[in-house]
């Protein structure tokens, strides 16, 4: 399956300012293979004090000698993974997504060469590489509810492939980006993020 990643040129990003969060970003890696586009992932360590043991794409908070968040995006991949920033490809961005930490995330798409990266044992325990045939298909989707900080209890997006899980803010920021990139909406629609104002809810919510 290839993805459009020229629709991201049109897109019109939401953006969220809150001047108490921590301005934080991620890199949406995507390979190019034979048999159609795939995403690099992260499995992180279990030792983090942020999401710990979960699937995440590469990220972490913004830092004074960043240029932009991009910059951002670009340096952790490189620390996380070892994606050099002169192989990264940035095709557009992604919605702002708020994090239960105190940061505003904002994803970055960027093609990748296909070939081996090493992760950081600090951080990252292995990296993992699915398809986005995988991805899109409908059974491996599901809005399941856990209760946040609060205690107040949300539906969050899954995606379950191969033995991988995909969730929470990760998976919020997947499903973006499938559903701009290519034909597939999430089954039974968008489940409202838990922690966006209403004057900040995802179109088509």
């Amino acid at each position: 399956m290839e993805l459009d990643l020229a629709r991201l040129a049109d897109y019109r990003p939401r953006e969220v300012e809150r001047p108490s969060a921590r301005a934080a970003a991620v890199l949406v890696p995507v390979i190019e293979r034979e048999d159609g586009d795939h995403l690099l992932f992260t499995e992180r360590s279990p030792d983090l004090e942020a999401h710990p043991g979960e699937m995440a794409f590469p990220g972490g908070g913004y830092e004074p000698e960043d240029a932009d968040l991009a910059g951002t995006a670009l340096r952790e991949a490189n620390e996380e993974v070892g994606i050099r920033p002169e192989e990264a490809e940035i095709v557009g961005r992604l919605d702002d997504v708020p994090g239960p930490y105190g940061h505003v995330v904002r994803p970055f798409a960027a093609r990748v060469p296909d070939r081996e990266y090493r992760p950081d044992e600090r951080e990252v325990v292995e990296v993992v590489v699915l398809a986005a045939a995988d991805l899109t298909d409908p059974a491996v989707y599901s809005v399941e509810e856990r209760r946040n900080q609060e205690g107040e209890t949300v539906g969050l997006p899954f995606f379950r492939v191969d033995g991988a899980v995909v969730w929470g803010l990760t998976g919020f920021v997947l499903a973006r980006f499938l559903s701009i990139v290519s034909s597939w909406e999430p089954p039974g629609g968008f489940p409202g993020h838990p922690m966006l104002d209403e004057g900040e809810r995802f179109r088509g919510e």
